[in-house]
């Protein structure tokens, strides 16, 4: 008996390690083996989430801390992360973590508006002997651990649609114990900045936005203190920054803020993050991307490429953010745009069966509230996309999407098993990928294919899921076609209105055209900030800062790549 059980482990260690394909890109949303929530305000509903995740690099490598993950994770290479279900732990409904790398150890806390909390900390975060220091910080919602070159140690917290981002200072030589002191930093002014106000698309003018989730960077001298607005439900969520010369400041806005920001696609929000220096010594800035169809708070876990320009400014680059970029390892690319573009956009969708009103036609149409449903989640189960002309895939990603799991904590040994075939006349097939022997659970599985194949048709096989049931918001496949990019816009109009924190932005359609990107920024050189608008040619944009002059341009893109960018024209 002993031998056989050894037998199985062996092999079911082998076929989990054969899953794990080396690929040299990623997409969001990351995939990673997301906990689940139970929401008690709306009867206990279930739903699996990741946010607000505290990234720091310690020994070489990286540990992820995320809301209520019961846990935290770990990569090399902040691509491939494991789970850690530390040995001692103090926080199970931890919310909002903050992590700091000091001396030699790993330093956690975790928000609790309406209580006390330690600060955890470990020199072997992989083993997870968590210790708690005796100083006690109370009522803190969303805070942020620093520590200063000078050994001199910082708390910022900050959740509210009243309150302004706040800070303490802690004494390394008595426990980390908070001053009694509490500076009042900066609040949000949402008469000024366009993208703090509250809603979609900043559209409700009733209701404040939320000022949240502080983060502190320093780099060159400066400091960076960023915070999330105006609300996490939103597709709007970002992050901005403040700048100072000291962990107290005085702080600046910076000019082009919002810093971190996507709000169109098919995952939304870039919101309530972190900024760690990758491999190569590049920066990344990690963030929350909305779902909110179970609940407001249903979220994932997204990463973009971030770093400073020569005056100071702080950026991250959400270009085409939800599709694939080169990963953090690879040398000279470090989240670039690999260039693959979505072929799978609004093209027609067979499927084996459908429950109720959740079609097929959801896993196509770029929006992560929509999604399909079978009417059993069984081997028997099957999508079928006709890409219409036969295209070279490069990679695909499954989206599962949680529809009625009832499911609550975290399951061990949950995976997903299915394959998926590539065919170019629609009766001979080829397997793609391979997950008949997955060992993983992988709810937003991305899967860049060893070697490119050109095909038309595209076929998901279910095998097994470890929800109730077989639901799929996003069956995405990229690649390149074989038809033309298209050509330039044309007529592009940027007409500042009254209230100058908003923009009507329209353009002629370009025949053949998928979708555009509106870029932004306060000079020619610094386009930051994108939209990506799907067949629409106008954009009414409400995120601008009252005083402050701006550069457009824009795009056009399609399944065969993307067209020539107009010269920036400038909006005062």
């Amino acid at each position: 008996m002993k031998i056989a059980l050894v037998t199985c482990l062996m092999i079911s260690t082998l076929l989990a390690t054969a899953q794990q394909t080396q690929m040299s890109t990623y997409c969001n949303p990351l995939n990673v083996d997301y906990t689940y929530m139970i929401y008690n305000a709306h009867n206990g509903i279930s739903y699996r989430s990741g946010a607000d995740p505290a990234v720091v690099k310690f020994r070489g490598e990286y540990y992820m801390f995320v809301t209520r993950s019961l846990g935290y994770w770990h990569s090399t290479d902040l691509l491939n992360w494991h789970f850690i279900e530390p040995e001692k732990w103090y926080f199970q409904g931890s919310n909002a973590p903050a992590a700091f790398n000091y001396k030699d150890s790993v330093l956690y806390v975790a928000g609790d508006p309406s209580g006390s909390m330690s600060i955890l900390y470990t020199d072997n975060p992989k083993k997870g002997d968590w210790k708690a220091t005796p100083a006690i910080l109370n009522n803190l919602q969303d805070p942020a651990l620093f520590i200063d070159d000078d050994g001199k140690g910082y708390v910022y917290w900050g959740s509210s649609n009243v309150y302004p981002i706040r800070a303490k200072t802690l004494d390394k030589n008595r426990n980390f114990k908070p001053s009694d002191t509490t500076y009042q930093l900066f609040n949000l002014d949402m008469n000024k900045h366009g993208w703090e106000r509250f809603g979609e698309n900043h559209g409700d003018t009733v209701l404040g936005g939320y000022m949240e989730g502080p983060w502190m960077t320093k780099h060159n001298g400066k400091y960076y203190l960023e915070y999330a607005a105006p609300g996490t439900e939103f597709n709007v969520y970002g992050d901005g920054v403040y700048i100072g010369d000291s962990p107290l400041g005085p702080f600046k806005y910076a000019p082009n803020n919002p810093v971190s920001y996507k709000p169109g696609g098919y995952m939304n929000g870039a919101g309530h993050g972190s900024t760690v220096v990758g491999p190569g010594s590049k920066y990344w800035h990690f963030a929350s991307n909305s779902v909110s169809v179970n609940v407001n708070w249903e979220r994932r876990l997204c990463m973009f490429p971030s770093g400073f320009d020569a005056e100071g400014l702080m950026y991250t680059n959400t270009y085409f953010g939800d599709y694939p970029h080169y990963a953090p390892a690879v040398a000279g690319k470090h989240g670039d745009f690999r260039g693959w573009m979505l072929l799978s956009y609004k093209k027609p969708v067979r499927a084996s069966s459908q429950l109720g009103q959740y079609a097929a036609t959801s896993v196509t149409d770029e929006s992560t509230k929509t999604f399909w449903v079978a009417e059993a989640n069984d081997d028997k189960q099957w999508l079928e996309i006709d890409l219409e002309k036969p295209a070279t895939v490069h990679a695909l990603q499954v989206n599962y999407h949680d529809h009625k799991s009832n499911m609550y904590g975290r399951y061990p040994n949950l995976y997903h098993r299915y394959t998926i075939e590539g065919s170019v006349d629609g009766n001979n097939w080829t397997v793609l990928v391979d997950r008949r022997n997955s060992y993983k659970d992988v709810p937003n599985d991305y899967v860049e294919l060893g070697e490119p194949k050109l095909v038309r048709y595209i076929r998901y096989n279910n095998i097994k899921v470890p929800t109730p049931h077989l639901s799929i918001s996003g069956l995405r496949v990229f690649g390149v076609g074989q038809g033309k990019a298209p050509v330039a816009v044309k007529n592009f109009q940027v007409n500042r209105k009254l209230d100058r924190r908003d923009a009507m932005i329209t353009w002629d359609k370009v025949p053949g055209a998928q979708g555009y990107n509106v870029l932004w920024g306060i000079a020619p050189g610094k386009l930051y900030s994108s939209w990506l608008v799907y067949d629409d040619n106008k954009l009414d944009m409400k995120t601008l800062t009252e005083n402050q002059s701006y550069y457009f341009s824009i795009e056009a893109f399609n399944e065969n790549g993307v067209g020539v960018r107009t010269k920036p024209v400038k909006v005062d």
